[in-house]
């Protein structure tokens, strides 16, 4: 399926400046909104204890709130809903060692009276735990950026790995944005969405600066600009597509997966919108910002290839005995 015409040259760079202004605004609020309004951690990182609850008919939360407050473990407790009216969720920072027994039957003795229910679901994670998996959550992130640098560096050249790092980092910085925005539990599953996002915006990227390597070796123009353009546009149609078969698979899965998944499916949601954005108006725009220049890419790459024939001509030589 072809969506763009394939003679057609598309005049992205045209576009860079507003775009790359966008981007910098985006960024700079997802901060913002990181710093003021801070990052609102699961029990997976803070240590604490979850309850799920469903009811066989809609319930007031004050009487929940009620029931658990005559036990001092559910101080400070906090009761929301989980997606229905039937369904709540009870979170506070005890945990199996402040009690004798076990949580769940705990929280089943104070709730009786409050409805027909049954206890689905019980987390407990200690706050030690919880520090240790919240480091090395961190840890995963920073060293999944160092190693795309590194692979892009050594496949590529330099320009290019700070151009890819800069839009993964524009990338995760407006994904986790959104999820302060949104009041989203920072957990594991979000972490494990965070690093899809990485790879699946580095795939996108990578094929963008494919092309341009491609495209600068073949053409005879010196204009990046130019060769940028002609790149980006015999790739849009495959980025497009991709992009969006991606995008609609995640939606069903946000939209009928339940509850427990409607974090991960919107960090996915949010993520394949930004990563395919940064990876068209971002990261092939900032080659042109960091002073990529087509001549010596060029001229570097003819005296590689000059290298390697020599090697290949005293190589042929040294077998037939001439060397």
């Amino acid at each position: 399926m072809q969506i763009f015409s394939k003679d057609k040259i598309y005049n992205f760079m045209k576009l860079s400046p507003i775009t790359l202004v966008l981007s910098l605004i985006l960024v700079l609020s997802s901060f913002g909104l990181i710093l003021t309004k801070g990052l609102n951690y699961g029990i997976d990182f803070s240590g604490g204890t979850l309850i799920q609850v469903k009811y066989d008919k809609p319930v007031v939360l004050d009487e929940i709130r009620e029931a658990i407050a005559k036990d001092s473990l559910f101080e400070n407790a906090t009761v929301t809903r989980f997606g229905s009216e039937e369904e709540i969720v009870i979170r506070f920072s005890g945990s199996s060692g402040a009690v004798e027994e076990d949580i769940g039957d705990v929280a089943r003795s104070h709730l009786e009276g409050t409805g027909d229910f049954e206890i689905r679901r019980v987390d407990m994670v200690g706050p030690k735990v919880g520090s240790e998996l919240r480091q090395k959550g961190l840890m995963a992130l920073v060293i999944s950026v160092l190693a795309i640098l590194a692979y892009i560096a050594f496949r590529f050249e330099w320009r290019f790995a700070i151009a890819a790092v800069i839009a993964l980092v524009h990338d995760i910085s407006i994904v986790v944005g959104s999820l302060v925005l949104f009041r989203v539990d920072i957990n594991l599953d979000i972490l494990a969405a965070l690093l899809t996002i990485l790879g699946y915006s580095l795939n996108d990227t990578i094929i963008v600066f494919d092309r341009i390597r491609e495209s600068v070796k073949e053409s005879k123009t010196f204009d990046l600009a130019q060769i940028i353009n002609f790149s980006v546009s015999k790739t849009l149609t495959r980025t497009l597509l991709t992009s969006l078969t991606t995008f609609f698979t995640v939606l069903m899965l946000f939209l009928f997966g339940g509850e427990i998944i409607h974090g991960f499916g919107l960090t996915l949601l949010v993520g394949i919108i930004v990563g395919t954005y940064s990876s068209v108006f971002v990261a092939a725009p900032l080659l042109s910002r960091l002073g990529f220049d087509v001549r010596s890419y060029k001229a570097k790459e003819a005296e590689k290839q000059k290298r390697r024939l020599e090697k290949e001509k005293m190589r042929a030589q040294f077998e037939k005995g001439v060397v």
